[in-house]
């Protein structure tokens, strides 16, 4: 029997075009629809688009949109797979936005491209058939939402961009790829020992992302209390700490029941209370801030933004954060 694979676009330089001075951005038509790459005679592909927009344009809007019609598409219909195209500025987000809130078991690949579809060595294409390669396979099913490009297979939650041009940009710091995609097929080699899900009905929050830096102050803390943030999250110090001017605003916050998540600004390694003088971990520990378990700031803010629907207990939000 045929496997039904739904094709989903929302833009990105996977869907763009380059014109003469150089200038690449959206055009009126997805050049990705004009040229059938997949001819497998085993899958049946559909496609929608449901948005042409430059990753930068995405919001956690448009992340909850995707997410109820991913999962109303494979009940509706039974698709067996969903791929979706997309900005590579915002993919990690939206990968790991889906990988928390989409209901549905059935295998989910984001990938795109850093060159557009016109350009010498455009690597949308093959990307593409990638990833419809793992999402058909029965392997990638229970393994979460899936990043495919570059012929590397990569979790939701460990990827990132590391690179501003580079093909190769999606890595997976400390933990590296799942899995391998070949002329065959895809191929893993790990899988993910945990799965972390939300029910949620909609995406209501507003949380700010910060990143320390030597001499950093509390202004900035007294500043989002006062525009009455819902959340923050800090990219800290090496294993967690901050200077000690910033301890008084992180107070403001704590005391008015702001949650506080703190990782760290290296890409390698988690946070923990650790240190003990002032503005270390320990210190931070005790006025009720969060920690992570390694998840990097644009991933910490989604899991907020999200978790935050459910609860806004500091220790419950606490247990969440070191899934």
């Amino acid at each position: 029997m045929k496997k039904k694979i739904l094709l989903i676009h929302t833009g990105g330089t996977i869907s763009m075009s380059e014109n003469e001075q150089g200038e690449v951005s959206p055009g009126e038509k997805n050049p990705l629809s004009a040229t059938p790459i997949i001819t497998d005679p085993n899958l049946i592909i559909d496609s929608h688009e449901l948005f042409n927009l430059p990753s930068p344009h995405m919001t956690p809007h448009h992340m909850w949109e995707l997410s109820t019609f991913i999962d109303a598409q494979v009940t509706e219909n039974s698709y067996e797979g969903i791929v979706i195209t997309h900005g590579t500025d915002t993919l990690e987000e939206t990968a790991f936005f889906l990988d928390l809130t989409v209901q549905t078991k059935v295998p989910i690949v984001l990938t795109g491209a850093m060159r557009s579809s016109n350009e010498i060595g455009s690597d949308g294409p093959y990307n593409l058939l990638s990833s419809v390669k793992v999402a058909a396979s029965t392997e990638a099913k229970n393994k979460g939402v899936l990043v495919v490009l570059n012929d590397e297979i990569h979790t939701a939650k460990n990827v990132t961009k590391t690179h501003t041009s580079n093909i190769a940009t999606f890595q997976s710091p400390q933990y590296g790829p799942i899995g391998i995609v070949t002329k065959r097929g895809a191929s893993f080699h790990h899988s993910p020992v945990a799965e972390d899900k939300y029910a949620i009905k909609d995406v209501t929050k507003k949380v700010m992302l910060l990143k320390a830096y030597a001499g950093m102050d509390s202004a900035i803390f007294s500043l989002m209390k006062d525009m009455g943030v819902d959340g923050v999250v800090i990219e800290a110090l090496g294993q967690g700490n901050l200077p000690p001017t910033t301890l008084a605003g992180l107070k403001e916050l704590t005391d008015a029941k702001i949650p506080v998540v703190l990782v760290s600004r290296c890409f390698n390694g988690i946070v923990q209370d650790i240190y003990g003088y002032d503005g270390g971990g320990r210190q931070l520990k005790q006025l009720g801030v969060i920690f992570s378990n390694g998840l990097n700031g644009q991933k910490a803010r989604i899991k907020l933004l999200v978790a935050m629907e459910e609860t806004k207990d500091s220790q419950e939000l606490q247990r969440l954060f070191l899934r």
